[in-house]
């Protein structure tokens, strides 16, 4: 049996869904909602505490509890590796017209606001194992964040990391001036004769960090997914390991999984 938390949750929400509290609009204060569902008022911020962590609502300032504007749905699926290496041989034009986060979100590339940081980093005990390499060696770093013109948040921080020496052999790898690459990582990988040959994402949900809930532009109680990426090469080497930090309040995870016919 729902708790009573719970129900008046669920009602607000659909409330909040069906529109009838549209976005900007202030809720009912508590005291009226109090009354309204006839429950405590613990009960009731308990009840809110679970729309702000759904990122359905935010206290505002001298506003109190506002509905929330929806921000832009990502839905990640599985298949955009296969897309992406499928790119990787294409003409640069062809590579230009459209890239991953265009295909999760469906914005168009004026839409979207783009940057990547680069920088040098040595393999700690956490990398050196995930790239099969001793601690120390050397990698170089991409931070790349993508976010809709019209927010101000961006859809994740993905932090990439490529062994250092299979980068440059192509100097253009190693300048964040060439980003966005067209085709994206499975294109740069391919101008240094690597294919990709699997790859590997463990998911995992946890409470953001204090930088991260101000980066992604989180609200108190919504939770964050962490993908690692591992990708690895035809010849069994790990080719790049990134980390990427999900908000929980705009992200989908679809997997597909072709089998086997009998």
């Amino acid at each position: 049996m729902a708790k009573a938390y719970e129900r008046i949750a669920d009602d607000l929400r659909q409330r909040i869904r069906a529109g009838e509290l549209k976005a900007g609009e202030r809720l009912p204060a508590e005291t009226k909602l109090v009354e309204q569902y006839r429950k405590s008022l613990p009960t009731v911020r308990q009840a809110l505490g679970v729309l702000q962590a759904e990122g359905l609502i935010e206290k505002q300032h001298g506003r109190g509890n506002v509905v929330r504007k929806p921000r832009q749905l990502v839905t990640r699926t599985n298949e955009r590796h296969q897309r992406e290496k499928g790119r990787a041989r294409q003409s640069l034009d062809k590579r230009q017209e459209t890239g991953a986060t265009e295909l999760d979100t469906g914005l168009t590339t004026s839409d979207l606001v783009f940057s990547a940081e680069y920088g040098e980093t040595e393999a700690d005990d956490d990398l050196a194992q995930a790239f099969s390499v001793p601690v120390g060696t050397r990698l170089l770093e991409r931070v790349y964040r993508t976010r809709y013109r019209e927010e101000e948040a961006p859809f994740n921080v993905s932090r990439s990391r490529l062994l250092y020496d299979v980068a440059a052999a192509n100097p253009a790898l190693l300048d964040e001036g060439n980003e966005p690459w067209p085709g994206g990582t499975q294109s740069q990988l391919h101008s240094v004769d690597v294919e990709v040959d699997r790859v590997v994402e463990r998911v995992s949900a946890r409470p953001p960090t204090a930088e991260e809930a101000e980066d992604l532009g989180l609200t108190a109680g919504v939770a964050v997914m962490v993908l690692r990426k591992t990708c690895i090469d035809t010849n069994g080497r790990v080719v790049e390991v990134a980390d990427v930090t999900l908000p929980g309040d705009r992200t989908e995870l679809k997997f597909v999984t072709p089998l086997d016919r009998w």
